[in-house]
């Protein structure tokens, strides 16, 4: 699948449903094996991927792919923290295919994430990104996050030491501390 800026009117947004599942994992997969975003290395079993899915769709948690010729292509979800005291915080994780990258599709997904994620009560959403990941960071800050500090070591691949920033955005009024 090759994408260009002409044809990114023909990608779709939408909430994640159990039809997506399959074509879900493939692009984990992809991504994950890139070994430069994600914290997996390769997508988790199918069934693993299907029971995270539908997790996610019982808690009603937040999640959107993004659908070019019936695959997905990108996907953006926050997953609520799971203690009482933390449910206004929530943890947010993307991807996007290689050919489908630095078209402003990542920053639709995020968009679209946030406002659901603000429409159900989230307070406070975070994410770690890797620190080297210069392109995510600057769209992460464009969207309103916020640096909050480095996770030092927080990976490790292929032997090389990997760090993180943890970084936050505030949907309230009094914003960060």
């Amino acid at each position: 699948m090759d994408a260009t800026a002409s044809d990114m009117s023909g990608i779709r947004i939408e909430p994640i449903a159990a039809a997506h599942i399959d074509s879900f994992h493939r692009a984990l997969d992809v991504v994950a094996r890139e070994k430069k975003y994600l914290s997996m290395l390769e997508a988790t079993p199918l069934p693993d991927t299907r029971a995270f899915v539908m997790g996610m769709i019982a808690k009603a948690n937040p999640q959107f792919v993004a659908i070019a010729q019936d695959e997905v292509v990108g996907w953006c979800d926050i997953d609520r923290h799971f203690f009482p005291s933390h449910a206004h915080r929530g943890k947010l994780g993307m991807g996007i295919l290689p050919a489908y990258r630095g078209q402003g599709l990542g920053q639709k997904l995020i968009e679209t994430t946030l406002r659901a994620a603000q429409e159900a009560g989230f307070l406070r959403v975070e994410l770690d990104v890797y620190q080297d990941n210069h392109r995510a960071i600057a769209l992460y800050e464009k969207m309103g996050f916020v640096r909050e500090g480095i996770i030092r070591r927080a990976a490790r691949i292929d032997g090389r030491f990997i760090d993180a920033m943890g970084m936050a955005l505030f949907f309230d009024a009094d914003g960060p501390l």
